[in-house]
């Protein structure tokens, strides 16, 4: 299938070389024509094996799509579409971004902040008038 790389993330794009495609025909919409085309599309890629990837977003990937991969393979499948050629570019779209959220930096770790003092000071100002409110409602001293 020649036409734009995939683009991971940045420079980094799906190699062509290394996709592996499989079809068969798909239990979706067709009609007749659903029995003598082979619609449906696997999209494999070897992600242990692949040189595209730099080692650090590789290392990545295989760590968060370990449930996912089978032999360091990773697989994707379409059948939405009537068309194969349909069905191709949705699978790749489908790896990339795959991919790209695997490889995504971690996001920053949050750093603590501490309560302001007056805010702390407040919240226990209205705590103790709220209880001063309350013991003023018992009935001690109503005889």
């Amino acid at each position: 299938m020649s036409g734009p790389p995939y683009v991971i993330r940045g420079s980094v794009s799906l190699p062509e070389a290394e996709l592996m495609w499989r079809f068969s025909r798909s239990s979706g919409p067709g009609g007749q024509h659903v029995n003598t085309s082979d619609s449906q599309v696997e999209l494999r890629f070897d992600v242990a094996k692949t040189e595209a990837l730099p080692p650090v977003w590789k290392e990545r990937a295989l760590e968060r799509l370990a449930t996912r991969l089978v032999g360091g393979v990773i697989a994707v499948r379409a059948s939405e579409h009537r068309s194969q050629w349909r069905n191709r570019e949705t699978a790749l779209v489908r790896l990339a971004s795959l991919l790209a959220e695997a490889t995504a930096p971690p996001p920053r770790a949050r750093r603590k902040s501490k309560v302001p003092r007056g805010i702390n000071e407040r919240r226990l100002r209205e705590k103790k008038q709220r209880g001063e409110t309350k013991r003023g409602r018992t009935g001690r001293d109503w005889s």
